[in-house]
Protein backbone atom coordinates (compact mmCIF):
# COMPACT_ATOMS: atom_id res chain seq x y z
CA UNK A 1 0.00 0.00 0.00
CA UNK A 2 2.87 2.33 0.79
CA UNK A 3 4.46 1.62 -2.62
CA UNK A 4 1.19 2.33 -4.39
CA UNK A 5 0.87 5.72 -2.79
CA UNK A 6 4.46 6.50 -3.68
CA UNK A 7 3.89 5.65 -7.36
CA UNK A 8 0.66 7.65 -7.48
CA UNK A 9 2.35 10.70 -5.99
CA UNK A 10 5.17 10.50 -8.59
CA UNK A 11 2.66 10.22 -11.41
CA UNK A 12 0.74 13.29 -10.21
CA UNK A 13 3.93 15.36 -9.94
CA UNK A 14 5.04 14.36 -13.49
CA UNK A 15 1.65 15.18 -14.92
CA UNK A 16 1.63 18.56 -13.23
CA UNK A 17 5.07 19.40 -14.70
CA UNK A 18 3.96 18.54 -18.20
CA UNK A 19 0.80 20.61 -17.94
CA UNK A 20 2.73 23.48 -16.44
CA UNK A 21 5.28 23.43 -19.22
CA UNK A 22 2.58 23.47 -21.93
CA UNK A 23 0.93 26.45 -20.24
CA UNK A 24 4.08 28.57 -20.60
CA UNK A 25 3.89 31.10 -23.51
CA UNK A 26 5.99 30.26 -26.55
CA UNK A 27 7.68 33.01 -28.55
CA UNK A 28 8.55 32.91 -32.31
CA UNK A 29 11.25 35.25 -33.56
CA UNK A 30 11.23 36.54 -37.15
CA UNK A 31 14.21 38.69 -38.12
CA UNK A 32 12.66 40.09 -41.29
CA UNK A 33 9.05 40.61 -40.19
CA UNK A 34 6.80 40.90 -37.19
CA UNK A 35 6.87 38.49 -34.22
CA UNK A 36 3.89 36.19 -33.94
CA UNK A 37 3.06 34.12 -30.95
CA UNK A 38 1.71 30.72 -31.87
CA UNK A 39 -0.14 29.00 -29.07
CA UNK A 40 -1.76 26.24 -30.92
CA UNK A 41 -3.06 25.14 -34.31
CA UNK A 42 -3.29 27.98 -36.81
CA UNK A 43 -5.86 28.04 -39.63
CA UNK A 44 -6.16 30.78 -42.32
CA UNK A 45 -9.18 30.88 -44.59
CA UNK A 46 -9.63 33.27 -47.54
CA UNK A 47 -13.13 33.61 -48.91
CA UNK A 48 -13.98 35.48 -52.15
CA UNK A 49 -17.59 36.36 -52.65
CA UNK A 50 -18.83 37.18 -56.17
CA UNK A 51 -22.19 38.42 -57.30
CA UNK A 52 -24.59 36.03 -58.93
CA UNK A 53 -23.38 35.10 -62.42
CA UNK A 54 -19.82 36.30 -61.73
CA UNK A 55 -16.68 34.24 -61.43
CA UNK A 56 -13.00 34.68 -60.78
CA UNK A 57 -12.18 33.96 -64.39
CA UNK A 58 -11.31 37.06 -66.48
CA UNK A 59 -11.93 36.90 -70.24
CA UNK A 60 -10.65 39.67 -72.57
CA UNK A 61 -11.95 39.83 -76.15
CA UNK A 62 -10.65 42.34 -78.71
CA UNK A 63 -12.49 42.82 -81.98
CA UNK A 64 -10.67 44.76 -84.71
CA UNK A 65 -12.57 45.71 -87.85
CA UNK A 66 -11.02 47.61 -90.75
CA UNK A 67 -13.47 49.10 -93.22
CA UNK A 68 -11.26 50.03 -96.16
CA UNK A 69 -12.52 50.11 -99.75
CA UNK A 70 -10.23 47.95 -101.82
CA UNK A 71 -11.80 48.89 -105.14
CA UNK A 72 -13.61 46.77 -107.64
CA UNK A 73 -12.10 43.29 -107.48
CA UNK A 74 -13.33 42.41 -110.94
CA UNK A 75 -10.55 42.29 -113.52
CA UNK A 76 -11.00 43.10 -117.19
CA UNK A 77 -8.94 41.84 -120.05
CA UNK A 78 -6.40 44.26 -121.48
CA UNK A 79 -7.17 45.62 -124.94
CA UNK A 80 -3.93 46.33 -126.79
CA UNK A 81 -4.13 48.78 -129.67
CA UNK A 82 -2.39 47.54 -132.81
CA UNK A 83 0.91 49.10 -133.76
CA UNK A 84 0.40 51.24 -136.84
CA UNK A 85 3.78 52.49 -137.99
CA UNK A 86 4.95 53.85 -141.33
CA UNK A 87 8.48 54.68 -140.30
CA UNK A 88 11.44 53.55 -142.39
CA UNK A 89 9.18 53.52 -145.45
CA UNK A 90 9.01 56.11 -148.24
CA UNK A 91 5.32 56.73 -147.61
CA UNK A 92 3.48 59.87 -146.48
CA UNK A 93 1.24 58.06 -144.01
CA UNK A 94 0.46 58.64 -140.36
CA UNK A 95 -0.67 55.66 -138.33
CA UNK A 96 -3.22 55.88 -135.53
CA UNK A 97 -4.88 53.26 -133.36
CA UNK A 98 -7.13 52.98 -130.32
CA UNK A 99 -8.39 50.32 -127.94
CA UNK A 100 -11.22 49.98 -125.44
CA UNK A 101 -11.91 47.16 -123.00
CA UNK A 102 -14.70 46.59 -120.50
CA UNK A 103 -16.13 43.61 -118.65
CA UNK A 104 -16.36 40.80 -121.16
CA UNK A 105 -15.74 42.93 -124.27
CA UNK A 106 -12.59 44.41 -125.80
CA UNK A 107 -12.33 46.36 -129.06
CA UNK A 108 -9.21 47.62 -130.82
CA UNK A 109 -8.60 49.15 -134.21
CA UNK A 110 -6.19 51.17 -136.27
CA UNK A 111 -5.69 52.74 -139.65
CA UNK A 112 -3.53 55.14 -141.67
CA UNK A 113 -4.06 58.72 -142.79
CA UNK A 114 -2.31 60.34 -145.71
CA UNK A 115 -0.17 63.40 -144.99
CA UNK A 116 -1.00 65.77 -147.86
CA UNK A 117 1.79 68.18 -147.05
CA UNK A 118 4.32 65.36 -147.20
CA UNK A 119 2.89 64.23 -150.55
CA UNK A 120 3.22 67.74 -152.02
CA UNK A 121 6.86 67.97 -151.00
CA UNK A 122 7.69 64.61 -152.54
CA UNK A 123 5.81 65.34 -155.77
CA UNK A 124 7.43 68.75 -156.07
CA UNK A 125 10.86 67.24 -155.58
CA UNK A 126 10.28 64.63 -158.29
CA UNK A 127 8.96 67.27 -160.76
CA UNK A 128 11.92 69.53 -160.06
CA UNK A 129 14.33 66.64 -160.65
CA UNK A 130 12.62 66.11 -164.00
CA UNK A 131 13.16 69.76 -164.92
CA UNK A 132 9.51 70.79 -164.51
CA UNK A 133 10.17 73.77 -162.24
CA UNK A 134 6.87 75.59 -162.89
CA UNK A 135 4.92 72.43 -162.22
CA UNK A 136 6.96 71.84 -159.07
CA UNK A 137 6.09 75.33 -157.79
CA UNK A 138 2.43 74.86 -158.74
CA UNK A 139 2.25 71.73 -156.58
CA UNK A 140 3.60 73.61 -153.58
CA UNK A 141 1.25 76.56 -154.23
CA UNK A 142 -1.70 74.32 -153.36
CA UNK A 143 -0.79 74.98 -149.73
CA UNK A 144 -2.34 78.33 -148.58
CA UNK A 145 0.81 79.22 -146.64
CA UNK A 146 3.01 78.79 -149.72
CA UNK A 147 0.54 80.71 -151.92
CA UNK A 148 0.47 83.67 -149.52
CA UNK A 149 4.26 83.67 -149.16
CA UNK A 150 4.73 83.64 -152.95
CA UNK A 151 2.34 86.59 -153.37
CA UNK A 152 3.99 88.62 -150.62
CA UNK A 153 7.42 88.05 -152.20
CA UNK A 154 6.26 89.48 -155.56
CA UNK A 155 6.41 86.13 -157.36
CA UNK A 156 2.77 84.96 -157.59
CA UNK A 157 2.00 81.33 -158.15
CA UNK A 158 1.44 80.22 -161.77
CA UNK A 159 -2.09 80.39 -163.13
CA UNK A 160 -2.97 78.27 -166.18
CA UNK A 161 0.51 78.56 -167.64
CA UNK A 162 0.88 82.26 -166.87
CA UNK A 163 3.53 83.50 -164.47
CA UNK A 164 4.56 86.84 -163.03
CA UNK A 165 2.21 89.83 -163.51
CA UNK A 166 -0.05 87.92 -165.88
CA UNK A 167 -0.63 85.27 -163.24
CA UNK A 168 -1.29 87.98 -160.62
CA UNK A 169 -4.01 89.56 -162.81
CA UNK A 170 -5.68 86.19 -163.28
CA UNK A 171 -5.68 85.52 -159.54
CA UNK A 172 -7.36 88.88 -158.93
CA UNK A 173 -9.97 88.07 -161.54
CA UNK A 174 -10.66 84.58 -160.24
CA UNK A 175 -9.92 85.18 -156.58
CA UNK A 176 -12.29 82.47 -155.38
CA UNK A 177 -9.87 79.90 -156.80
CA UNK A 178 -7.14 81.02 -154.46
CA UNK A 179 -6.24 78.32 -151.87
CA UNK A 180 -6.05 81.09 -149.26
CA UNK A 181 -9.40 82.64 -150.20
CA UNK A 182 -10.73 83.03 -146.64
CA UNK A 183 -7.52 84.68 -145.49
CA UNK A 184 -7.57 86.81 -148.65
CA UNK A 185 -11.10 88.10 -147.93
CA UNK A 186 -10.19 88.98 -144.34
CA UNK A 187 -7.16 90.86 -145.63
CA UNK A 188 -9.32 92.83 -148.09
CA UNK A 189 -11.65 93.89 -145.25
CA UNK A 190 -8.73 95.17 -143.21
CA UNK A 191 -7.39 97.07 -146.24
CA UNK A 192 -10.82 98.56 -146.96
CA UNK A 193 -11.31 99.71 -143.35
CA UNK A 194 -7.85 101.27 -143.34
CA UNK A 195 -8.60 103.10 -146.64
CA UNK A 196 -11.88 104.51 -145.32
CA UNK A 197 -10.18 105.71 -142.14
CA UNK A 198 -7.51 107.45 -144.19
CA UNK A 199 -10.14 109.20 -146.36
CA UNK A 200 -12.03 110.35 -143.27
CA UNK A 201 -8.91 111.90 -141.78
CA UNK A 202 -8.13 113.60 -145.09
CA UNK A 203 -11.61 115.16 -145.28
CA UNK A 204 -11.34 116.36 -141.71
CA UNK A 205 -8.01 118.02 -142.32
CA UNK A 206 -9.35 119.76 -145.47
CA UNK A 207 -12.30 121.21 -143.58
CA UNK A 208 -9.98 122.81 -141.08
Amino acid sequence: MKKFLTYSLCFIIATWQVLGTSAVSQTQTNTSGSNTAITGGYTSNTTSTYQSGSSSNTTSTTNSTTNAYSGDTRVTATATAPSMSAYSQDLCLVGYSAGLSTFGVGVTGGSYKADENCERIKLSKVLNDLGMKVAAVSILCQDPRVFYAMEQSGTPCPFEGKIGNEASIQWLKYDKLRPDYNQYVDKLKVIEDARKEEERKKETSEKK
